[in-house]
């Protein structure tokens, strides 16, 4: 639903709001394309909702190894647009990242690092990995 309203430019701040309140103690049951897809909702949409953003950084990160490259661009892309700085987050992702940087799209390895920029997380061996 998020998703749906977020990508048809509906404004829908009650929705989201109720959305985030639902989700944040739900999150344990989430899979990493439900962190990636709501995380994306909110960002596309440009919902501010921090307690859901902090909220997934914290169930995600132990997480992040389950997580597949496109789950992974994605989360750090939605936290980057939703102007979300999750060092740790970043950090873990970064790690994970270097070990897989083959299973990478190129759009996606694009908009991972266009996330790590724009949050000022520096990761050179990520980088250069790539470069």
């Amino acid at each position: 639903t998020a998703w749906a309203f977020a990508t048809a430019g509906v404004e829908a701040p009650v929705l989201f709001d109720a959305i985030a309140t639902a989700a944040v103690p739900r999150l344990d049951e989430f899979n990493s394309q439900d962190f990636a897809t709501t995380a994306k909702a909110f960002a596309t949409a440009r919902v501010k909702a921090p307690e859901l953003f902090d909220a997934i950084a914290a169930v995600a990160l132990p997480r992040l190894g389950k997580f597949n490259s496109q789950a992974i661009a994605n989360v750090t892309w939605a936290f980057a647009t939703a102007c979300v700085k999750a060092p740790q987050l970043f950090n873990v992702v970064a790690v994970a990242a270097l070990h897989r940087l083959g299973e990478f799209s190129s759009q996606g390895l694009s908009n991972a690092v266009w996330a790590f920029a724009t949050v000022g997380v520096k990761v050179p061996e990520l980088f250069d990995a790539i470069a």
